[in-house]
């Protein structure tokens, strides 16, 4: 069965205003995974989430609950509307291994498992996403859960005191309306402003944190991050946020420049977050040495793995290295029945070793 995706030759507002339906629970058998699956405290019956990128709005959402994904996360909001980057929004690249470090990459023609990511954090009025989140989580089933990701809109003069209010305006509103978690966004590669980039500077990521999680309360926080390179580096920004936090998410893309086959600049020549197949050994490797560092140190708190997985052995993987939860987002737009064919193929190779 072929089934609706969103369409990269169209633009985000297209996608945002042409959802696909929910599937009828008689099109999908949700396959049962063995095991005992939870995140922050909430019981769940997979490991199985969508990151925000691909869930635009709660149409989108709903339709991937539909396809056996557990728990689902609303794209960035912020606290006015904000329009998406130009075409292309997703840029094909190479799917060789990347380590972090990398000056660039190649774009190609043919999308395989990895592409650049142009977005730039859109959203809508506040007014339309409460109400749409409402709407969501009154539709949505109750064992499935709904994260809703968060970010400041930063103005030129404003201290970072400013920016974790407007955090916390976002993350009150998305409770108000019914959100089950908050991810506070610490990370996109795609924009220069400091909400981009704060989960480098670990005493503003603290800062933020503190004060969204006193805004929100017992509502457990999340927050995503990017590549950090370091151990070192990973202890400072553990001890600064795990205070405040539940989880971290990570890894959100490989930021670096992308470069055509002609040798001309992609993107105007600025950085640009790479996700897909091609951050899935760097991404699983971060996972392992945090939670390495988590035991060591003793810090309180969950790790959600995110990063190129598309198979059952991706799932069992970063589930290894400590992810308590998994997200998807490049294979989830690839292909939407992935998690279906994820929780079959696991299912029924416990089965052939029970």
């Amino acid at each position: 069965m072929s089934l609706p995706r969103y369409d990269v030759s169209k633009t985000y507002q297209w996608n945002y205003d042409h959802p696909p339906d929910p599937l009828l629970t008689k099109e999908l058998q949700e396959w049962p995974l063995p095991g005992n699956w939870s995140l922050c405290g909430f019981e769940l019956n997979s490991p199985l989430g969508v990151a925000a990128g691909p869930l635009l709005n709660g149409r989108w959402i709903l339709y991937y609950a539909s396809l056996g994904f557990d728990i689902l996360t609303y794209k960035t909001v912020r606290s006015c509307e904000r329009s998406c980057y130009p075409l292309p929004n997703l840029l094909p690249v190479g799917s060789s291994p990347m380590v972090g470090n990398e000056q660039r990459v190649l774009d190609q023609q043919v999308m395989q498992d990895s592409w650049a990511i142009s977005f730039g954090m859109p959203s809508q009025s506040p007014q339309v996403w409460r109400e749409d989140i409402r709407l969501t989580r009154d539709q949505l089933a109750p064992h499935k859960l709904l994260a809703v990701s968060v970010v400041a809109t930063v103005e030129p003069d404003w201290s970072i005191q400013q920016v974790a209010d407007d955090y916390a305006r976002c993350a009150c509103w998305a409770v108000e309306a019914g959100a089950d978690l908050i991810e506070v966004n610490l990370s996109c590669p795609n924009v220069a402003t400091c909400d981009g980039q704060l989960y480098q500077q670990p005493k503003d990521a603290a800062v933020v944190s503190a004060c969204v999680k006193q805004a929100i309360g017992s509502t457990p926080l999340l927050a995503k991050i990017g590549f950090v390179p370091d151990d070192l580096a990973a202890v400072e920004l553990l001890s600064s946020l795990s205070p405040h936090l539940d989880a971290l998410t990570m890894v959100n893309g490989l930021a670096t420049r992308v470069m055509g086959a002609d040798g001309k600049p992609r993107f105007d020549g600025q950085i640009r977050g790479i996700g897909g197949g091609a951050i899935r050994k760097v991404s699983q490797k971060q996972v392992g040495r945090f939670q390495d560092l988590i035991r060591q140190h003793q810090f309180d708190v969950e790790l959600v793995g995110c990063g190129g997985i598309s198979t059952p052995s991706d799932v069992q993987a970063m589930i290894a290295c400590g992810a308590q939860s998994v997200q998807l987002a490049t294979a989830a737009m690839l292909n939407p029945a992935i998690a279906k064919e994820i929780r079959r193929e696991m299912s029924e190779a416990t089965d052939r070793t029970a």
